[in-house]
């Protein structure tokens, strides 16, 4: 498939609202993939840097 112009290629022959919006939510969960866990392991190392300075406290 060829396009004439970039407005053409960007409407993907009426569509691009769906071809887009598909490109867009799974940039998203891939995004979310690699977000997630990073969040969770920078969390857990936090509770577990606050249970050992509670620990040490006693």
């Amino acid at each position: 498939m060829s396009f004439a112009t970039f407005g053409d290629f960007l409407a993907m022959g009426h569509h691009g609202l769906y071809v887009w919006s598909a490109y867009g939510i799974c940039l998203a969960v891939l995004a979310l993939n690699v977000a997630a866990p990073i969040l969770a392991r920078r969390r857990y190392l936090q509770q577990e840097a606050r249970r050992l300075r509670r620990e040490n406290a006693k």
